[in-house]
């Protein structure tokens, strides 16, 4: 089972709703009856907000900077198949830049997946489309 993160859509807004229905809403509405503070719910809420800022901040650090923005669904957005693609490495000879993709076996379209900076960079895409090697072209 698959826990979803807080910061996923729809998450946050409910349990943030939730802690201030449990701190704020609820003690108004018996304060309003019982004329009397019921301190439990208050502090029960302002401990699960104070939980979800907690937990919230910790998923952001933990996601800031692993895989950039635009990776993050590169492989379902870009589909490489072995029967008509090969992975390859675009390098440029004046610049040095380089790009990895797939090459069309027939047409020798090629289209850019991501640039590689570094021999991380490299690994991760061999990871990403379980490649075990990939050819470099100038």
């Amino acid at each position: 089972m698959r826990i979803p993160k807080i910061n996923s859509n729809g998450y946050a807004g409910k349990w943030i709703g939730l802690s201030l229905l449990i701190g704020a809403v609820v003690p108004f509405i018996l304060w309003l009856i019982f004329d009397k503070v019921f301190w439990a719910f208050v502090i029960i809420g302002g401990v699960s907000l104070l939980a979800f800022m907690i937990v919230f901040f910790i998923e952001m650090r933990q996601d800031s900077a692993k895989v950039p923005y635009y990776e993050k669904n590169l492989k379902n957005n870009i589909t490489y198949d072995p029967q008509t693609q090969y992975a390859v490495i675009r390098a440029s000879i004046c610049t040095g830049e380089k790009v990895a993709g797939f090459k069309d076996r027939e047409t020798g379209h090629f289209t850019e997946v991501m640039v590689i900076r570094t021999l991380d960079d490299e690994k991760r895409f061999k990871r990403m489309y379980q490649i075990d090697s990939i050819k470099t072209e100038y």
